[in-house]
């Protein structure tokens, strides 16, 4: 990463193009009719004392949102941290079980999501009625759900997990059968390491890592051969046959980071580069191939965030029955993960 007259450029190659994403600091307004001409980060920076706020960034989202985050990590990594912190006001730059899941956790802070409409699809695609059946069908069931999904799909659950520390979770539960939600991949990734269970999965998944295609990965390490291939588990089967390592995101950062390869092909979301390339300036990153880029998590811009903090819009709002049942699951999950 490079700065220069308040300009960031992030580099980062593709398998077979350089692709860079640049932000500029520039003049953005007069704060609060006081005449004093701002730069949008100093406009945060002063919106974030007024507000007593904080702010939140996933790794996905766009380079410059996650420069002036204060903290940066996965969605389940950024929730709990909201609990241990000061702040009355939580700015969270991801998409919206994110915030809900920030909500569940911090009921007494106010939550602002910077753009309403970001959302996850993969995060929905589970429903009362299939879950009810398979309690119905098979006896001895836990319900196994994803941290990336809904509070409405979380409270019907009997346990949450990462992709982590699913493996780990999944063994410790006493149920025989397991019904994984909602995302099919990381559920086959999971059964496969625990094949004293029997697994039923559900017809969900990620589109950015759904779209990540053999051939194409095939070709990058044909490429690159001395490219370890690093992928998340939410990647088809097939795909991580292939992988040199499997690993959450911030799994596949602390590997990059620890390990002495110099060169990496990245099987995730494409945001994940800017914390790559921030804490190794001197290694090379090729994409798998594909656009790896998910277009609700780049919805999240600076100037969302100046509106939010202004006028408090898109607050994050859970019911307290909601939010009890919602965090059975959690407080499951971190007990069995002690």
């Amino acid at each position: 990463m490079q700065k220069a007259s308040g300009t960031t450029v992030l580099s980062f190659v593709n398998s077979s193009v350089i692709m860079s994403i640049t932000t500029e600091t520039k003049a953005y307004g007069f704060h609060a009719g006081k005449g004093i001409r701002m730069t949008i980060r100093e406009e945060i920076e002063q919106l974030k004392k007024e507000k007593n706020a904080v702010i939140l960034a996933h790794y996905y989202v766009r380079p410059e949102v996650q420069e002036i985050a204060d903290y940066i990590g996965d969605s389940f990594y950024l929730s709990k941290v909201a609990v241990e912190l000061e702040e009355q006001t939580i700015v969270f730059c991801g998409v919206s079980f994110m915030g809900e899941s920030a909500k569940v956790l911090n009921p007494q802070k106010t939550v602002l999501m910077p753009d309403a409409k970001a959302d996850c699809a993969m995060a929905h695609m589970a429903d009362e009625e299939t879950i009810r059946a398979m309690r119905k069908k098979y006896d001895d069931l836990a319900v196994v759900c994803y941290i990336n999904s809904t509070a409405e799909l979380k409270r019907l659950s009997d346990v949450c997990v990462t992709s982590a520390n699913a493996v780990r979770i999944v063994k410790a539960l006493p149920n025989k059968n397991i019904f994984f939600i909602p995302d099919e991949n990381l559920g086959r990734f999971v059964a496969k390491q625990v094949p004293e269970k029997n697994f039923i999965f559900n017809d969900g998944y990620c589109h950015v890592h759904a779209s990540i295609r053999k051939d194409q990965v095939e070709a990058a390490k044909k490429a690159h051969p001395n490219a370890p291939f690093i992928v998340h588990p939410e990647c088809r089967p097939e795909i991580l046959d292939l992988a040199d390592f499997i690993g959450s995101t911030s799994e596949i950062i602390d590997y990059a980071s620890s390990a002495d390869a110099k060169e990496f092909i990245i099987g995730t979301e494409l945001g994940v580069l800017y914390e790559l390339k921030k804490q190794n300036p001197d290694k090379i990153f090729y994409s798998a191939g594909s656009a790896q880029c998910c277009p609700n998590m780049k919805k999240i811009t600076l100037e969302k965030i100046v509106h939010v903090l202004e006028t408090g819009e898109h607050s994050m709002s859970v019911t307290d029955e909601m939010r009890t049942q919602a965090n059975r699951p959690l407080e499951r999950m971190l007990e069995l993960a002690k």
